[in-house]
C-alpha cells in the first residue's frame, strides 16, 4: 500500500522554493536527485499498461527513476541484489559491527564525501583484516561485506560502516578456522587501529591537497589548524560496537535487506506533511529501549536540507566486498570455505531475472500475472481501454 506522505510529496511542494532560495549553492547532483525523485512514478517518466492474463483487469503504471537516493525504488534493487547476495552466504555464525566517526572527522566528511567516506571503508576493513589474520586472535582471512550509511535516524550527518562478518576465516595453511561462538575480535584493538590507521591517512590527503574546505570550516585548510581540529579525536576512543551473530543465514539476508539499499529517511517514517512542516518518526538512542521511538517536527527547508546532504559522489560505491568475498577471487574463496566446511556448493547463477518479474504486483481484482500490453513515452497519457461495443457504422448514421 502506498504510504499516506512520501519524500515525493515533500520535494514537489517545498523543492521549487527551496532550489530558489539555494540557487548556486547546490550541486549538480543534489539537484539531479530531487528533480528525479518528483519525477517518479508520474507521466514525466512515461509507463506501461498491464493486463491480467486471467480477468482482463487492465491498469496504468508509471516508471521508475531508479535513482539510488529515492526512497520508493530501493525496495525492488534490494530484493534483485540479495537474491545474488545468498548465494555467497557460508553455514557459519554472522556477526554485525559498525565503525563510526567522532564528530571532529564527520565535519571534514561532510565538505569532503569522496575522499573521507572512501577513507573509511578502507581503514574500517584493513583494521579488520588486520586484527583478525593476527594469531594472537582469529589467525586467519576473513570475508567482509561493509555498508556505507552518513545518516542518524534524525537525518543528521552521522557517517559510519555496517559490516557482515562470517565467524571465521581460511588459516595460511589453508584450514578453517572458526571464532568463538559469540565473540569474534576485540573491539578495543579494532577501535585503537582504526583510530590510527584513519588519522595518519587523513593528514596525508591534507598534505596532499586532496581535501577542501569553505565557509566556517575555511580556516581547517591551513595544516596546523587542521592538526588542532582533529587533537580531540586522537584522545578520544572510537567506537567500534560488534553484536551477537545472527540466528541463521535467514537472519542475515534479513538484516542486509534492511541495511544495504537504505536512505536517509523512509516514506514510511513521515507522519505528516502541511505544505509548510513535516513530522516524522525517529529513534533517539539516547533513552532507554522502551521509550526510543520518538516524533520530530522540522520545517520543510531543513527536511529537505538534511535529506540533501546524504547525496553521495557520483559512481560511489555504498556497498563494498573485503577479504574472501573480494572481488575476482571470491568464488575460488567461497568454494574453499564450503569445502572445509563441509557444506554444499552454490549453484552457479541466480535466477536474478526470474525474481525481478516477479516483483510486479498481482491483479488486485483476481490475483492472476499482469503481462505488459503497451507503454506511452514521458509526459504521455496512455489511451483508455475501449468501455463497450463500437456503435455500428449504419446505426451511427440512422439512428432510427
Amino acid at each position: 500500500m502506498r504510504p499516506t506522505i512520501e519524500v515525493a510529496d515533500i520535494f514537489r511542494a517545498a523543492g521549487p522554493a527551496y532550489r530558489a532560495t539555494h540557487a548556486g549553492h547546490l550541486s549538480l547532483g543534489q539537484l539531479k536527485v530531487m528533480s528525479a525523485i518528483e519525477s517518479c512514478r508520474t507521466a514525466a517518466l512515461g509507463g506501461h499498461v498491464e493486463a491480467c492474463s486471467d480477468c482482463g483487469h487492465q491498469r496504468i503504471a508509471y516508471n521508475s527513476c531508479r535513482n539510488r537516493h529515492c526512497p520508493r525504488c530501493q525496495g525492488a534493487a534490494a530484493r534483485t541484489w540479495l537474491e545474488a547476495q545468498e548465494a555467497n552466504l557460508l553455514p557459519v555464525g554472522y556477526f554485525h559491527v559498525v565503525f563510526t566517526l567522532p564528530a571532529e572527522v564527520a565535519d571534514i566528511a561532510l565538505h569532503n564525501k569522496g575522499q573521507v567516506y572512501d577513507l573509511l571503508f578502507k581503514a574500517a576493513s584493513e583494521t579488520m583484516l588486520t586484527i583478525a589474520a593476527d594469531p594472537k586472535h582469529l589467525g586467519a582471512r576473513i570475508g567482509i561485506t561493509a555498508v556505507l550509511h552518513t545518516w542518524g535516524s534524525a537525518m543528521t550527518h552521522h557517517p559510519h560502516i555496517h559490516m557482515i562478518v562470517p565467524g571465521g576465516g581460511i588459516a595460511p595453511d589453508g584450514r578453517w578456522i572458526s571464532s568463538r561462538p559469540a565473540f569474534l575480535l576485540p573491539v578495543r584493538v579494532l577501535g585503537a587501529l582504526f583510530r590510527r590507521l584513519f588519522l595518519s591517512r587523513l593528514l596525508d590527503l591534507h598534505g596532499a591537497g586532496k581535501l577542501a574546505f569553505f565557509g566556517q570550516m575555511a580556516g581547517l585548510n591551513d595544516r596546523r589548524a587542521f592538526q588542532r581540529h582533529l587533537a580531540p579525536a586522537r584522545r578520544k576512543r572510537w567506537v567500534v560496537y560488534a553484536k551477537a551473530p545472527f540466528a541463521g543465514p535467514e537472519a542475515v539476508l534479513a538484516y542486509l535487506s534492511r541495511y544495504t539499499h537504505r536512505v536517509a529517511i523512509s516514506n514510511s517514517r513521515l507522519l505528516r506533511f502541511d505544505g509548510k512542516e513535516v513530522t516524522f518518526r525517529y529513534k533517539d538512542y539516547r533513552r532507554a529501549v522502551t521509550d526510543r521511538q520518538q516524533v520530530m517536527t522540522l520545517a520543510a527547508d531543513e527536511f529537505i536540507r538534511r535529506f540533501l546532504i546524504h547525496i553521495l559522489p557520483r559512481g560511489f560505491h555504498r556497498i563494498r566486498h573485503y577479504g574472501l568475498l573480494a572481488g575476482s577471487a571470491r568464488k575460488d574463496c567461497l568454494a574453499l570455505a564450503r569445502k572445509l566446511l563441509g557444506a554444499t556448493p552454490a549453484p552457479d547463477e541466480p535466477a536474478v531475472e526470474q525474481a525481478a518479474a516477479d516483483l510486479r504486483p498481482p491483479c488486485p481484482c483476481c490475483g492472476g500475472t499482469m503481462i505488459i500490453i503497451g507503454t506511452f513515452a514521458p509526459w504521455r497519457q496512455p489511451r483508455a481501454p475501449p468501455t463497450g461495443r463500437p456503435a455500428n457504422r449504419e446505426t451511427a448514421r440512422d439512428p432510427a
